[in-house]
């Protein structure tokens, strides 16, 4: 049976709200490959597959509030991570579910909230990961956002990885074992070569 995907029940959000300092502090999601910022791929990528979108950034609000989509820093100090994203995310709206992605992937393919949202109605789960054949690709999830109290108090009493918080929920891995690539993003100025060439041909 074909499942409907709940599209308008779905809020992207982009994570850009990192420090970056394996990239000298340099704000990720503004970094531009052929004439366009890396956020504005995301952007492109992630707009058809939800209903709407929201950027979490804590630096630059200017720029990234240029592209015409909200902005909304952590609601959580001191630059806790990925997870304080997402749990802004899913403080800020009002739909049921988010699904993340990083400001530095631009090889984001059409079918990524698809694939999420089967692999965690399949299962029964309230969350949907990433796994490229390797290894989680855990900022790439989609989530109920009925688990920001749980999410809130395990930041609250200090852990930061998000594999291990999801470990401790419903979860369903999301094979993408099929396309590895798309999940190349920018951790070292090295890495802006590597994309740069693949965004060529893409």
């Amino acid at each position: 049976m074909t499942i409907a995907i709940p599209v308008d029940d779905i809020t992207a959000v982009i994570l850009a709200g990192g420090k970056a300092r394996r990239m000298d502090g340099v704000d990720k999601g503004l970094l531009t490959l052929h004439g366009r910022t890396m956020v504005d791929y995301i952007i492109d990528a992630l707009q058809p597959q939800a209903g709407n979108l929201i950027i979490n950034a804590n630096r630059n609000p200017e720029q990234y509030g240029s592209y015409g989509v909200p902005v909304v820093a952590d609601i959580l100090a001191d630059y806790p991570g990925p997870l304080a994203g997402i749990a802004t995310g899913m403080h800020t709206t009002n739909k049921p579910y988010i699904v993340t992605a990083p400001c530095d992937s631009p090889l984001i393919p059409d079918t990524l909230v698809e694939t999420l949202y089967r692999s965690l109605d399949d299962e029964q789960a309230d969350i949907s990961v990433a796994h490229d054949g390797t290894r989680l690709q855990p900022v790439f999830a989609l989530l109920r956002c009925e688990l920001l109290p749980a999410l809130l108090a395990y930041l609250d009493e200090g852990g930061r990885r998000a594999d291990t918080w999801y470990s401790q929920q419903r979860l369903a891995i999301a094979d993408f074992s099929d396309t590895p690539d798309i999940f190349l993003n920018l951790n070292t100025p090295e890495d802006k070569e590597a994309l740069k060439n693949r965004l060529a041909g893409h």
